[in-house]
């Protein structure tokens, strides 16, 4: 009986110390996750890089401090392209005027030599209009439903599109229609299983950044990613090759829901795009 208990108190301690870590060790820090993509694209995109972040939740544990921080290290990485693939503020907390003030000042002094671009995700639709305006006011292109094209050299282009939460792949798309010079073309969507829709109508995706899964947000080993959103139930890890289409799933900077992070540290994806010669 009293080896029971001991096993039994032991265990308790385990799980304790994980809830702990989970709320306190696991929700801070930051890591940089960096990919190489090697793929044909034009000489003058050649080591494109990219910034990608996610699901920010602003106000739930996230806040002007550490939110400065991680907007540091994105400057750090001297970025080309910038985007965020949604949920800027949790839906659970209403952003008064200086929060809003806040993100405007935090999200303006995000540095990037083509531009900055993002996509609304399901947390955003309640304060919508505000999500918009803090857009604007920082010099974000959101995309909804819609998409830009970036110049290099020698007015050589790179398609960028963003699907909306009624996403409606066709109407980003159409511009391949009459524009069939872009050889690179990259779609920023929140819900990352949204893919199969992008890739059975246009296979010639080169590039799809997803956000909303957190990863899982608690991770453990050998056990099934335990809180996973609609939306992300098919894909919801860091890399998939689907058809040929590479999709990259940030595991997001916040939390949803809960406040606990477990094998699971906030992140951001730092993408470096390099020409490969073809035969």
């Amino acid at each position: 009986m009293k080896k029971l208990i001991r096993f039994l108190l032991i265990i308790i301690l385990i799980l304790s110390l994980l809830i702990i870590y989970a709320r306190y060790g696991g929700t801070r820090g930051l890591i940089t996750k960096e990919y190489q993509i090697e793929t044909t694209i034009d000489d003058s995109f050649d080591g494109l890089k990219i910034v990608h972040f996610s699901d920010l939740h602003y106000l739930r544990i996230t806040n002007k401090e550490t939110t400065q921080s991680i907007i540091e290290e994105i400057n750090l990485l001297n970025p080309d392209i910038v985007v965020f693939t949604g949920d800027l503020i949790d839906k659970d907390y209403k952003p008064n005027d200086k929060d809003i003030s806040n993100l405007k000042e935090l999200l303006t002094s995000i540095k990037s030599k083509y531009g900055k671009y993002s996509v609304l995700g399901e947390h955003d639709i309640k304060v919508e209009d505000t999500i918009k305006d803090i857009y604007i006011s920082s010099n974000f292109t959101l995309l909804d439903n819609s998409y830009d094209v970036i110049y290099g050299n020698n007015n050589n282009k790179l398609f960028i599109g963003g699907l909306s939460n009624n996403p409606d792949i066709d109407k980003v798309m159409n511009y391949f229609t009459e524009n069939e010079d872009i050889n690179y073309k990259i779609i920023l969507v929140h819900e990352p299983d949204y893919i199969d829709t992008i890739t059975s109508k246009y296979n010639n995706t080169n590039l799809v950044l997803a956000g909303h899964s957190h990863n899982g947000q608690i991770n453990i080993p050998y056990i099934k990613k335990l809180l996973l959103p609609e939306g992300s139930k098919k894909y919801y890890n860091n890399y998939y090759k689907v058809n040929n289409t590479n999709l990259y799933i940030s595991s997001g900077l916040g939390e949803s829901n809960i406040n606990f992070r477990l094998f699971n540290k906030p992140s951001i994806n730092f993408y470096r795009i390099n020409k490969i010669e073809t035969k």
